[in-house]
């Protein structure tokens, strides 16, 4: 389908050797012979059943998005403008609370053959609407940033698990072993920090590599020392103390993932560079993504960096717009919104585009979510911001599977409360997973004297969006 993935799935070793003129060959090998005897804990694997996906693409907004704002059109709401209601929480606290409606700050508008329905913040998404799924009654158990995120990412909003990029590189490894199987391309960290992409008891390759955009996307790419000779020497030493260290830990996974972690860092010096040079990428592609020729940061290099990496065979990628600052959390001023759209639109709508053309959309799977959604009310009918809002908001999802033009499940009159085909962030997590051909409730790791899995003892698959 695309020449760097046929590279990808060639002979590996004759492929760095010809990069990198027979060096790579000779200390390489010594690094895959660390591995001899010992299970490879990204080798690639059979899913459950024949996958609609082979790649994922998560693209989180941090600080909550306003679903009343953005996707979930409510003419009641707009209708009851300043009307008093009694909301049964605010501010993570229980009880009765006169508050008053708040309109949409943005007019909505009918998209595509379907005539979904999406705000002026998102016109480009719009456009591109007739290949996306908009699950419009999600719903989630915490109101608070740290917990919400950890339960988008791990399925947890107690306690730090795995990932759901983690669990799908332990469920599936990766089919180019010169890059992570999970990245994280993000300028900063979300709320709850960098345990949002962590591997937990999870082997430690099934972590996220942090790639920040820019320059050098990713630290100490590049061989510390100036002879080829010498790094080969250091190689072959960390082989020996390594297969010395596991002779007597042959159970040892997490000896045999951090082995794994070095093979995996070396094949990145051959591969990373090429993947991160986008200076071969035409001015339309570029303009396709909002994007100047030569940017190396912005959303839309992110987004352009998805793609070229979904080519080269990573499974899991994830995108953050911006970190625990400056985000959708629009207390004050739901102005904000704008800004941040903006940003984001045309390089999504732009990535849905690119990977459609080049026949690549069927195969990957694009979730786009937040933590939770914003309140349709506040305690003036004058108040610029909104509050956080656990009890619905929206999420997204394209490709991979899954029906386009599609407005999934129902809030009630105002967005207050999910109710029509309503959706947790387990069934998220479940459906993910299910388009990639695992079933949630049997990917499972024994930990602590139980099995974990992604969804604990929760999720159901959502049928109903996903094609066959």
């Amino acid at each position: 389908m695309v020449t760097m993935f046929s590279v990808a799935n060639a002979n590996r070793r004759q492929f760095l050797k010809q990069a990198s003129g027979g060096f790579a060959m000779t200390a390489f090998a010594g690094m895959c012979h660390e591995t001899d005897g010992a299970v490879d804990p990204l080798a690639a694997t059979k899913s459950h059943f024949p996958a609609k996906a082979d790649s994922v693409i998560f693209i989180y907004a941090t600080g909550g998005v306003s679903h009343v704002d953005s996707f979930d059109y409510k003419p009641a709401l707009i209708k009851d403008h300043s009307k008093s209601i009694v909301a049964s929480r605010w501010l993570n606290k229980s009880g009765e609370f006169e508050r008053f409606l708040i309109k949409p700050h943005w007019d909505f508008r009918q998209y595509g053959e379907n005539g979904v329905w999406v705000s002026d913040l998102f016109p480009h998404l719009g456009s591109v609407i007739d290949d996306v799924c908009v699950l419009n009654a999600m719903h989630c158990d915490s109101d608070g940033h740290d917990k919400g995120t950890l339960a988008a990412h791990t399925g947890s909003a107690q306690f730090a698990r795995p990932s759901v990029g983690s669990w799908v590189s332990y469920g599936l490894g990766t089919v180019n072993q010169n890059l992570p199987s999970f990245m994280v391309l993000a300028p900063a960290a979300p709320y709850a920090g960098a345990q949002t992409w962590g591997s937990d008891f999870l082997p430690g390759c099934h972590q996220g590599t942090h790639v920040i955009p820019g320059k050098d996307p990713i630290d100490n790419i590049n061989p510390r020392v100036g002879s080829n000779t010498l790094q080969s020497m250091e190689l072959n030493l960390l082989r020996k103390l390594n297969a010395t260290h596991r002779r007597d830990r042959q159970d040892d996974a997490a000896i045999n993932a951090r082995i794994k972690s070095f093979e995996t860092a070396y094949g990145m010096q051959a591969a990373a560079p090429e993947a991160f040079d986008v200076s071969q990428e035409s001015k339309h592609t570029f303009e396709m993504y909002g994007m100047q020729e030569g940017d190396v940061t912005g959303f839309g290099w992110q987004c352009l960096m998805a793609r070229r990496l979904v080519e080269r065979g990573v499974r899991f990628i994830e995108l953050i717009d911006v970190g625990s600052n400056s985000n959708w959390d629009s207390h004050g001023n739901m102005a904000d919104h704008a800004r941040l759209a903006k940003n984001v639109d045309q390089p999504m709508a732009g990535l849905i585009r690119d990977l459609k053309q080049r026949g690549m959309l069927e195969r990957t799977l694009i979730v786009w979510t937040t933590e939770f959604g914003r309140t349709p009310f506040n305690m003036s009918a004058t108040h610029a911001g909104r509050e956080h809002h656990n009890f619905c908001f929206t999420s997204w999802m394209a490709g991979g599977g899954v029906k386009g033009g599609l407005a999934y499940g129902t809030s009630d009159e105002y967005g207050i409360m999910a109710q029509e085909n309503s959706a947790h962030t387990h069934d998220l997590h479940a459906t993910i997973l299910h388009q990639l051909g695992m079933d949630h409730e049997e990917l499972t790791y024994r930990h602590a004297g139980r099995d974990f899995r992604l969804t604990d003892v929760h999720g159901n698959v959502l049928h109903d969006i996903v094609t066959g």
